[in-house]
């Protein structure tokens, strides 16, 4: 089982993509405490979507469309349907 996550940050108002195979609020904490990237910019990180998919290749290729799309306008698209 793989995750696929929008992270928001209401200090820096960006938003974050990523996947994983581990527990989504694990992987949230790690974000949020013990993080060198990007995401180590601010300590306010909120989990705004997640989607389980069964395998890691459709995982990365949604991760890739929402990037590629960028993640607010994914969010207004799906919330529009």
């Amino acid at each position: 089982m793989f995750t696929v996550y929008i992270l928001f940050s209401k200090e820096l108002q960006k938003h974050y993509v990523g996947y994983t195979s581990r527990n989504i609020t694990i992987r949230l904490k790690e974000h949020l405490n013990d993080h060198k990237g990007f995401t180590a910019k601010a300590k306010d990180w909120k989990i705004v979507f997640n989607l389980d998919l069964d395998a890691k290749k459709e995982a990365l290729m949604l991760e890739r469309k929402i990037k590629k799309r960028g993640a607010k306008r994914y969010l207004n698209d799906i919330a529009s349907r």
